[in-house]
C-alpha cells in the first residue's frame, strides 16, 4: 500500500537541467563523507547554470548544498540495503530533488508518525518546540530538526512516498523537495 505526505510530484519541465546520481555500497562503504561531497558537487553544478541565468551563485550553491546534504544524510542514516538514487533538476529558479532508498518497515512506521505531525503543523513553531525538547534531553534523536529547518528557514516544499519494495523486509522511500532559488 502506498502512503504519501506532502508534495510528491515534480513540476520542472522537460527543458530543465537534470542530474542523476547513484550512491552504492562497495569496497569503500557508503558513509557520511559521501553526503558532503555529493551535496557540494550538486550545489556547484546547479549554481553554475543559475549564474549563467543571472542568479546568485553563492546563494544557489549554499541552498542546494544544504538541502541535498540534509536529505542525503537521512537516506544514509536510515537506509536498509546498499543503494541511494538522487535525481535533481533546475528549471529557472526552481530546484527539485528526489532521493530514493529502502528502509525497514519499522523505520518507515516511526518516520510516518513523525511526518504526520510535521506536515500538519506550522514548521516554525514545531522547530522551536523540537529545539527546546532536544536542549532538555541530550539523548533525543529522530526529532526532524533538519527537515523542519529546511521547511521553516529555507521555504522547502517537502514530500515523501512510501511503497512496498520487491524485498520482503523493505519499504521504498522517495523523498521529494522543491526549493525556490534566488
Amino acid at each position: 500500500m502506498e502512503t504519501t505526505f506532502g508534495q510528491v510530484e515534480f513540476t520542472n519541465g522537460a527543458g530543465a537541467l537534470k542530474n542523476r546520481i547513484r550512491l552504492a555500497d562497495g569496497p569503500l562503504d557508503l558513509a557520511w563523507q559521501h553526503c558532503g561531497v555529493t551535496s557540494e558537487f550538486l550545489g556547484d553544478f546547479f549554481a553554475l547554470r543559475r549564474r549563467e541565468e543571472g542568479g546568485d551563485y553563492n546563494e544557489t550553491r549554499h541552498s542546494i548544498g544544504y538541502l541535498a546534504n540534509e536529505l542525503l544524510e537521512n537516506a544514509v542514516k536510515f537506509r536498509h540495503g546498499d543503494g541511494i538514487t538522487l535525481e535533481a533538476s533546475l528549471d529557472g529558479g526552481t530546484f527539485e530533488v528526489r532521493i530514493s532508498n529502502l528502509v525497514t518497515p519499522e523505520t518507515a512506521g516511526r518516520f510516518q508518525t513523525l511526518l504526520a505531525e510535521m506536515t500538519t503543523r506550522d514548521p516554525g513553531e514545531l522547530l522551536i518546540e523540537r529545539i527546546e525538547e532536544n536542549a532538555e534531553n541530550a539523548n533525543s534523536s529522530g526529532s526532524g530538526l533538519g527537515l523542519l529547518t529546511l521547511m521553516s528557514d529555507y521555504g522547502a516544499r517537502l514530500g515523501w512516498r512510501f511503497q512496498p519494495a520487491a524485498e520482503a523486509d523493505a519499504i521504498r522511500l522517495d523523498t521529494y523537495a522543491a526549493l525556490d532559488i534566488v
